[in-house]
C-alpha cells in the first residue's frame, strides 16, 4: 500500500521518508534528501566503530567530491583522534545520543587539513547510537558554498539526530527482513511500551508509522477522524510522550535494540 504524506504536526513526520526507506537500496539518497530539507545538510557519512578498536566507513553520500577517500582515512587512523572519541566510547546504553559540536581548530593540525580545509567542511554535526558492540556514527556536514549550520538548523538536527541515527542503525543491521509493516505489527504486539497500547491505538500508531496522515488512516479503519485523533491522543497518553516523533523515537530505539535484531 503506498503511504500517505503528512497532513498534521508536519514537522514531526518529516523524517518519514527515511524511516520508510530502511533496509531498501535507495536509503542512502532518501536520507540525504531527507537531511537536506530538514537542516541543510549538505553531506552525510555513517561509521561503525566496535569496542575492540575496529572502524569502518558505511556511508558516504551528499556533495563532498571526496568522501570517499575521507571516509577510508577516517577509518583507517583518524578516527582515533577525532574529539568526540571519548563521548562515543563512555555512553553506555542503547538510546542514541547527539554528540557536542566541535569549531575546527579543536581538532589536530593534520585532521584539520584534511577534514577541513582539504574537503571543504565548515562545519559538522553528529549523533552515535550503540547496537551490541558496535556504534554507529552518524556525520553531517556543511561545505563551504552553504556556510555553517544556522541555529535553527542545528536545533532541528538536534531534534531529528536521534531517530535518524537509530533509522541508520536499522538500515545497516538489516539483512532478509520482512516488510517494516510486518516488523511493526510483532513489535507493538510483544515489545514495552508499545504492547500496553489497546488495539485501536495499536492499529493507529503503527499507521502512522507507515506514513498515513490522520485522514488516511480514517478511512483505512472505517472511523471517524475525531476518533483517530482521540485514538492517537490515549496513544500517546499512554506512552508518556506528546508528538510524532517521539513516537518515531521509541520505534526505532526497540528496532535498534539488541533484542530486534533479526
Amino acid at each position: 500500500m503506498r503511504p500517505h504524506a503528512m497532513a498534521s504536526n508536519p514537522a514531526a513526520g518529516d523524517i518519514t521518508p527515511a524511516v520508510l526507506a530502511i533496509g531498501r537500496p535507495d536509503f542512502p539518497k532518501v536520507l540525504i534528501d531527507t537531511l537536506r530539507r530538514q537542516a541543510g545538510v549538505g553531506h552525510c557519512m555513517v561509521f561503525a566503530l566496535t569496542r575492540t578498536g575496529a572502524a569502518s566507513c558505511l556511508l558516504d553520500v551528499g556533495n563532498i567530491p571526496t568522501g570517499a577517500d575521507l571516509g577510508a582515512a577516517y577509518a583507517g587512523q583518524f578516527h582515533e583522534s577525532d574529539p568526540n572519541r571519548d563521548a562515543l566510547f563512555e555512553a553506555e546504553t542503547s538510546a542514541p545520543i547527539v554528540l557536542p559540536s566541535f569549531a575546527p581548530r579543536m581538532y589536530g593540525a593534520r585532521y584539520r587539513k584534511i577534514f577541513f580545509k582539504d574537503s571543504d567542511i565548515v562545519d559538522k554535526c553528529a549523533t552515535a547510537i550503540w547496537v551490541d558492540d558496535t556504534c554507529f556514527y552518524v556525520n553531517f556536514y556543511r561545505v563551504t558554498s552553504q556556510g555553517c549550520f544556522g541555529d535553527a538548523e542545528r536545533a532541528r538536527l538536534q531534534t531529528i539526530a536521534p531517530a535518524i541515527g537509530a533509522s541508520v542503525a536499522r538500515h545497516f543491521q538489516q539483512a532478509a527482513t520482512a516488510p517494516l509493516d510486518q516488523s511493526l505489527a510483532a513489535l507493538f504486539a510483544t515489545r514495552a511500551p508499545l504492547s500496553a497500547l489497546t488495539p485501536r491505538e495499536h492499529e493507529v500508531c503503527r499507521r502512522i508509522m507507515l506514513g498515513f496522515s490522520s485522514e488516511a488512516i480514517s478511512q483505512a479503519l472505517g472511523i471517524s477522524l475525531h476518533s483517530i485523533l482521540t485514538y492517537r491522543k490515549r496513544a500517546y497518553q499512554r506512552l508518556g510522550i506528546s508528538s510524532q516523533s517521539e513516537l518515531f523515537a521509541i520505534v526505532l530505539r526497540l528496532f535498534a535494540g539488541p533484542r530486534s535484531l533479526n
